[in-house]
């Protein structure tokens, strides 16, 4: 099948293609997974999340409007279906009360992944418990606020917050165990 626009891919899909649908995995299956990579702890969770995103794409697809990017539309349930998978996880997240001493250090701390490349990163972020590897997700790759977070994972602005607090603390250790040995 020729190179298909965005629009005829959507238009495909919805009249029930099977060519359409291969195509659209084709075209966004690489990039998608490289964004629910984060968010797993391993390959095979982020297979099984990719498999779930695009069983929700082709389900969902009369909801695109067209009013943006497909691929960012795509993306979007890429990250909620990721989400979902980690909130179904026991001890998700830990929770914090709601204060906000861990804002002055997140402003001040020197960003310590920048020097990092991709591949080296991800394994870091893999480590990661489910609740902290979700919020530095959202917040430093996909750009979500505090207040984002706390609406889309169900806890509070002091909880997100100190969870990517700790991601931070706790992707430092593991920076510096490397390093050292």
């Amino acid at each position: 099948m020729q190179q298909l626009t965005d629009q005829e891919l959507v238009q495909g899909v919805l009249n029930g293609s099977p060519a359409h649908q291969t195509a659209l995995y084709q075209k966004f299956s690489v990039p998608m997974f490289r964004v629910v990579l984060r968010f797993a702890r391993d390959r095979a969770e982020a297979e099984d999340m990719l498999q779930d995103g695009f069983i929700r794409v082709f389900r969902d697809m009369a909801q695109f409007r067209g009013e943006g990017a497909l691929g960012g539309w795509i993306r979007r349930i890429m990250v909620n279906t990721a989400l979902s998978h980690l909130r179904k996880q026991r001890d998700f997240l830990r929770d914090t009360p709601d204060y906000t001493p861990f804002e002055n250090l997140l402003r001040t701390e020197e960003d310590f992944a920048s020097n990092l490349d991709a591949e080296t990163l991800l394994q870091y972020l893999q480590r990661l418990p489910p609740g902290y590897r979700a919020v530095f997700n959202l917040y430093v790759i996909e750009g979500f606020s505090h207040e984002e977070i706390a609406e889309q994972l169900g806890i509070s602005i002091g909880t997100s917050k100190s969870q990517l607090f700790k991601a931070r603390e706790y992707l430092k250790r593991i920076v510096d165990k490397s390093f050292i040995t």
